[in-house]
């Protein structure tokens, strides 16, 4: 395509996809509104290269997967899926379906383990904001610790990919010297490839069950709003891929919240290293290496995650207005000689 040549939108390649049916035959066998998908899906990307500055679509040799945008009524079956054109196919049913809910797409997605189906169901019913409760819960994401809770917990992530490592490489290995293609090449690929899915299983178990049990701490969960794209770049690169906390914190713990009917918020995450959680004063920045947090003014000491954790509760409840709350009910505020009355300090 020449430089000067206008982008070709969605809307040309759809018709340009009405003419190559005519050329390549077999562009009829599969359905017109999964092919019309993976165009929308090729022009987004386009559109977010231009907009958002995202790198330059690449081409996938093998489709993961596809999605069928409109599904029938008769679509969901007993022991199997009604898909359009390709008829029904039976399914091994990992959860029963949503009653009250209709299904409106379905995505189906290879691994090394086999084809998954992912059907998104929509309702006619709203559904309601959650409302604030009465405990809280600040959460920092950490380096040496996976996560710290305003309630002193200091936990760490099992090292996932670390642990296979040693295998992984040793299957790597043995690719490099196998004719790429052969038989024996694709056994292998697709043993490494099943290593990296169980991996990734392993960590995503993990990730849901430390959900549940901070959502079991408090009604109000408080997180910092970070990019973690960046951690991935930096010098915490490793530990951050193999972890999994960005997926953990933007994704995993807001939808268990959401379900376990848990308030979740995202709050400023400047500074939270830098001010004491007792009485709000600045302490200056620290590096990665200060591990323990020392406040000169209320001679407050702890360790540096927790600390952050607390700050983020601090910051979360101010946004939410329950320390005006608290104070109205006579509770006490970080930071303040809370006296009652008819006492004197």
């Amino acid at each position: 395509m020449p430089a000067d040549e206008p982008y070709p939108n969605y809307f040309v390649q759809a018709k340009n996809l009405t003419e190559a049916k005519k050329v390549y035959p077999i562009l009829k066998t599969v359905n017109a509104q999964v092919l019309q998908q993976v165009l929308k899906t090729l022009d987004k990307a386009f559109n977010q290269m231009k907009s958002k500055g995202f790198g330059f679509p690449r081409f996938k040799k093998k489709m993961r997967s596809f999605v069928f945008p409109a599904l029938s009524k008769s679509f969901l079956g007993d022991e199997y899926l009604n898909f359009p054109q390709l008829g029904k196919i039976r399914i091994r049913q990992s959860r029963e379906y949503p009653s009250g809910f209709e299904p409106k797409q379905a995505r189906i997605i290879q691994k090394a383990s086999g084809f998954y189906v992912s059907v998104s169901f929509q309702s006619t019913e709203l559904v309601p904001d959650m409302t604030v409760g009465k405990t809280c819960l600040g959460i920092d994401a950490g380096i040496e610790s996976f996560v710290a809770t305003s309630r002193g917990d200091l936990i760490k992530a099992p090292r996932f990919l670390l642990k296979v490592q040693s295998k992984l490489k040793l299957l790597q290995r043995r690719l490099k010297r196998k004719t790429k293609g052969s038989s024996n090449w694709l056994k292998l690929q697709e043993k490494i490839a099943r290593l990296h899915e169980k991996v990734s299983n392993t960590r995503r178990d993990w990730h849901f069950k430390l959900a549940h049990y901070l959502c079991d701490l408090a009604d109000n969960i408080f997180v910092e709003d970070i990019n973690f794209i960046s951690w991935s770049r930096g010098i915490v690169r490793k530990q951050s891929l193999d972890s999994g906390i960005g997926s953990f914190i933007n994704e995993i713990l807001p939808f268990v919240a959401w379900k376990r009917g848990k308030y979740y918020l995202k709050v400023d995450k400047n500074g939270t290293s830098q001010e004491c959680p007792n009485c709000g004063a600045i302490t200056g920045k620290k590096s990665l290496s200060e591990r323990v947090h020392r406040c000169d003014s209320c001679g407050h000491i702890e360790p540096r995650d927790t600390a952050s954790a607390k700050v983020i509760e601090n910051r979360g409840k101010n946004a939410v207005g329950l320390t005006v709350l608290e104070n109205a009910r006579g509770g006490d505020l970080t930071g303040i000689d809370w006296v009652k009355p008819g006492r004197s300090s």
